[in-house]
């Protein structure tokens, strides 16, 4: 109702002005002759003219009326230079707010709403240099005020800023036009009062706010270089400490354009991923899945098996997976490739400069332009009472122990409930181990939607593993771990203890506390992947906020670019859509929101979902088991997450993280031919039920009548 009463005050407004023609009296002309028949009345009551003024000139420029200067010259013709100058800039922002709100208030939710994403961009801008930019654009005459107005009230820039700036930036424009109306006797036309040195000079003052922020700007890395001495000339144009994901990719993208690189790896090349990560868990998962596929395999009419695990066998070749793929990632492959690739440990002694301890006993010393962070991240241990002592593994130590053993470890305890803890925990029950997993919270997998847990945890039972959620470790003693459950202790004996609640960034060993470099969990970077050095940046799980070896990647084009080419143009990464997968069986996959996250942050949205029980490839394969689930905003098909479980989940994401990624709603998805019989039609399936739900059922009743017309 509000809306709606502003829009009738702004339309009779727009329709006085031409039902009653206003516009005759805000000419250059008919203002003249005005200002020369109130003079008389103005030395006879000034208050009242004042008055009366102000009123007008406050709802023509809330109006957006044209002729608003006029009024200007008309203040400076009946006031006077001092009083005027006063009056109309007071009047002008008054009026200009006026209008800033109207928009805001009428316009502003409808546009979010529509074009939310595209104005995100500009409101985080607006919020960081909003000032700069609207006293430029009033100091600018050629910008007319009135589309200022409109269009900043679409913004989310604070009202009291927009008051504010639009007072000062107004002012040196309404000056000139206050003193041109001093003379407005002898001025022809309004042509006379702008000449092309009076705009270049608004021009250059509403670019010096710029060009202090850049004088600042310089100032502040001034000071943070501070007491070191800058060399003059450069050994390389960057050097990467770290050959994981991150690290290679930002010493590839250096070598392409032609930078002198040096990429420096102190243990193995591909880094966690390819050595104690990815790689051998997800060959260790397919070995368990084969496991359970035969122990099960009257479900698919054949006869069941119980599998001998040679684990030695078994090992040998997760192990094989890495020799497999480690020339992708060799000293070789990455040397030939134009990278200079030093094997040892890196130090940064100043913003400049890298010491490196090389695995040869030498010690070389490099001066570097730019600097990249690719330290990675490891696991991370709790201080629990007992554990050092206790001969415990993580993810990263558990391949080596494993590799001496001639059977799978009889008793498995798990320490942790996430995406780690649980591929561990089913791949070992499967594989023969008795495994009993110990998560402190209501819930394995807790960021994940309630009943995405609650089928995770169904499929580690079905595996043999014993879930023990609302379990905290205590101690370990004695080859047993002591958990407390509901004020009383149970005690779980193991013949190996896995470690797997989480994994930290590696903060210290390489110079970064030295120096001073923020680090808090992670190191702190800009939206830019910049230290508080600007030539030091940071990329991958030493950065965070995501610690997936797709984010570091991702991540290494921003660092690298930004390292290389900052002083041109640097470009803030980006992490609107970031999909993840758990690789449990059935694997659970999800890009955007959930409704856990959604609920978190007060976002309205509609759950479309499809079971995997209805799709025809499903029950072929016997697969039936999981669901695909799209959010989106009530009665639209943009797409703010998906959640899929199931077989080959993370192959189904890509296709809504694509769709994401290019603004594409479930409607596109709808429209898209997928092959029958596979996997992926359970997303068209999906983007089908949307559309029932949300079919116009008003004008499917006319087109009923229609046919029932056309019948006879």
């Amino acid at each position: 109702m509000k809306k709606i009463i502003i829009l009738l005050a702004l339309g009779a407004l727009v329709a006085s002005y031409f039902i009653f023609d206003l516009g005759q009296y805000l000419t250059f002309e008919a203002i003249k002759e005005q200002v020369a028949g109130a003079q008389q009345t103005y030395a006879e009551n000034p208050i009242k003219v004042i008055a009366v003024f102000f009123a007008i000139y406050v709802v023509a420029t809330a109006a957006s009326f044209p002729g608003a200067a006029f009024l200007t010259l008309a203040g400076g013709a009946l006031f006077g230079f001092a009083t005027g100058l006063i009056v109309v800039s007071f009047a002008s922002t008054l009026g200009a707010t006026l209008a800033f709100l109207a928009s805001r208030f009428v316009l502003r939710d409808t546009i979010e709403a529509k074009f939310g994403d595209r104005l995100k961009g500009i409101n985080d801008g607006l919020e960081r240099d909003g000032a700069f930019y609207l006293f430029t654009l009033r100091m600018v005459p050629a910008v007319p005020f009135f589309v200022i107005n409109l269009v900043m009230g679409l913004t989310r820039i604070k009202t009291l800023t927009y008051a504010l700036v639009s007072q000062v930036g107004m002012l040196l424009g309404t000056a000139v036009y206050v003193n041109a109306g001093t003379q407005l006797a002898s001025l022809e036309s309004p042509s006379g009062i702008f000449t092309p040195v009076i705009i270049g000079s608004f021009v250059l003052l509403g670019i010096v706010p710029w060009i202090a922020k850049g004088i600042i700007g310089a100032i502040k890395r001034r000071k943070v270089y501070k007491g070191f001495t800058k060399p003059k000339s450069y050994d390389r144009n960057m050097v990467v400490i770290g050959a994981g994901s991150a690290g290679l990719v930002s010493a590839l993208i250096a070598a392409t354009v032609k930078a002198k690189v040096t990429l420096v790896e102190a243990n193995k090349m591909g880094g966690d991923c390819l050595n104690t990560g990815c790689v051998p868990s997800k060959a260790l998962i397919k070995s368990a899945k084969v496991a359970a596929t035969m122990r099960n395999a009257d479900k698919y009419g054949l006869a069941a098996h119980e599998p001998e695990v040679p684990f030695k066998h078994t090992i040998a070749r997760v192990m094989g997976a890495i020799k497999a793929i480690e020339p992708h990632d060799s000293v070789e492959r990455y040397t030939g490739l134009g990278v200079d690739v030093v094997e040892g440990y890196a130090k940064v002694i100043d913003p400049w400069t890298v010491e490196i301890a090389r695995n040869d006993g030498e010690t070389q010393r490099l001066t570097t332009r730019s600097i990249v962070i690719a330290a990675g991240a490891e696991p991370f241990v709790p201080p629990l009472d007992g554990l050092d002592n206790s001969n415990y593994l993580t993810s990263d130590t558990m391949w080596d122990a494993f590799a001496e053993m001639d059977k799978a470890p009889a008793r498995v305890a798990v320490l942790g409930g996430g995406p780690i803890g649980c591929e561990i925990s089913q791949s070992l029950a499967r594989l023969g181990s008795k495994v009993t997993q110990i998560e402190r919270s209501e819930r394995v997998l807790g960021r994940e939607d309630e009943e995405v847990s609650e089928l995770a945890q169904q499929s580690l039972e079905e595996a043999g593993v014993n879930v023990l959620t609302n379990h905290n470790a205590v101690r370990v003693e004695g080859g047993a771990i002591v958990v407390e459950h509901d004020g009383s202790e149970k005690t779980i004996a193991y013949d190996a203890l896995i470690v797997a609640v989480g994994r930290s960034a590696r903060l210290t060993g390489y110079g970064l506390e030295d120096l001073g470099v923020d680090t808090n969990k992670t190191v702190n970077t800009d939206e830019f992947l910049a230290t508080k050095f600007p030539n030091i940046y940071a990329a991958g799980d030493v950065a965070g906020p995501y610690q997936f070896t797709h984010t570091a990647s991702h991540q290494a084009w921003f660092a690298s670019v930004n390292a290389l080419f900052g002083q041109f143009k640097r470009f803030k990464a980006d992490y609107r859509v970031i999909p993840a997968v758990t690789f449990l069986d059935p694997e659970v996959a999800r890009v955007g929101l959930n409704e856990l996250e959604a609920k978190e942050q007060d976002i309205e949205y509609e759950v479309t979902r499809y079971d995997l029980d209805d799709l025809d490839r499903a029950i072929a394969e016997s697969e039936t088991k999981g669901f695909v689930k799209v959010l989106t905003p009530p009665g639209k098909d943009t797409i703010l997450g998906a959640t899929i479980v199931g077989s080959h989940a993370g192959e189904l994401l890509a296709e809504y993280t694509l769709a994401m990624k290019h603004k594409l709603g479930l409607n596109k998805i709808l429209g898209t031919v997928h092959p029958y019989p596979t996997m992926a039609e359970a997303n068209k399936f999906a983007a089908g039920n949307w559309k029932k739900a949300n079919k116009p059922e008003k004008l499917l009743g006319f087109v009923e009548k229609y046919h029932d017309w056309r019948r006879g």
